[in-house]
């Protein structure tokens, strides 16, 4: 684990937060090693519903570049791309909704964390770019084909061939973020509560189709058959429909 990266849970909302402020949350072999075994934690806690990526003034300013310098050889760039992938791997595959609150710097690895999760709520001050090209680096497939699938493949090209950051407003119109916010925190714990207020039987389901339509299924087969079947005969659909009749809010407890 990590000194730089730690897990809260407030209720229903678990945050993981980078915590490294004096290098502008820079992300350390460390840091990213640490990311799958504490959402794993958060996967496996039954009261977390949503989980939210956050740093403070700044969401991650990228990889650590002093450690990047000592990657001299294709061997050892391999083993650093097994360990960013992973953690980019286990924001992504979290069977639980994700949030990424941007403030400040979202800058490279940072930037990808980002891209991972589901939804990403900017602030007016963020600042977000994706860097290889200012180092001479290839990223890796399958950060490139999430970039690629959010925002088309030419701005994913023109992000990744320039290196440019964008400012909130230009990420907000290429799709890069959901939203801009003025008060971001405040704005995220009504996405984050309202998500959590829902039921979790559609929110996880709708999840999971999402993820494999993006991993290239065209139609439903068992799997996804079977998440419709749970869904009719889950207490949640009973409660859903008692609600609407007797004009309540359901309550998904």
């Amino acid at each position: 684990m990590s000194d730089h990266v730690r897990l809260d849970v407030d209720g229903p909302v678990a945050s993981l937060t980078f915590d490294r402020p004096s290098k502008r949350n820079a992300m350390t072999v460390e840091m990213w090693s640490s990311i799958p075994a504490l959402l794993g934690k958060a996967a496996d806690d039954a009261s977390v519903r949503v989980l939210v990526l956050r740093g403070g003034a700044h969401f991650s300013a990228g990889a650590d570049i002093g450690e990047l310098a000592a990657l001299r050889t294709p061997a050892a760039g391999r083993r650093f791309n097994e360990v960013t992938d992973a953690a980019e791997a286990a924001v992504a595959s979290f069977p639980k909704p994700t949030i990424a609150a941007v403030r400040g710097f979202c800058i490279g690895g940072g930037c990808e964390l980002a891209v991972a999760c589901d939804m990403r709520v900017a602030a007016r001050d963020a600042r977000m770019a994706i860097t290889p090209a200012k180092l001479g680096v290839v990223y890796t497939h399958r950060p490139t084909k999430r970039l690629a699938d959010l925002v088309g493949p030419a701005w994913a090209k023109q992000i990744l061939f320039t290196g440019e950051q964008l400012d909130a407003d230009q990420a907000l119109r290429i799709g890069l973020v959901n939203e801009v916010a003025d008060d971001l925190d405040a704005r995220v714990a009504e996405l984050a509560g309202t998500i959590a207020e829902r039921s979790q039987v559609t929110v996880r389901a709708v999840k999971a189709i999402v993820n494999r339509i993006q991993d290239g299924a065209d139609d439903e087969d068992d799997e996804v058959r079977r998440l419709y079947d749970h869904g009719y005969a889950s207490p949640d659909f009973a409660e859903g429909v008692a609600a609407f009749t007797e004009k309540r809010r359901p309550d998904f407890g």
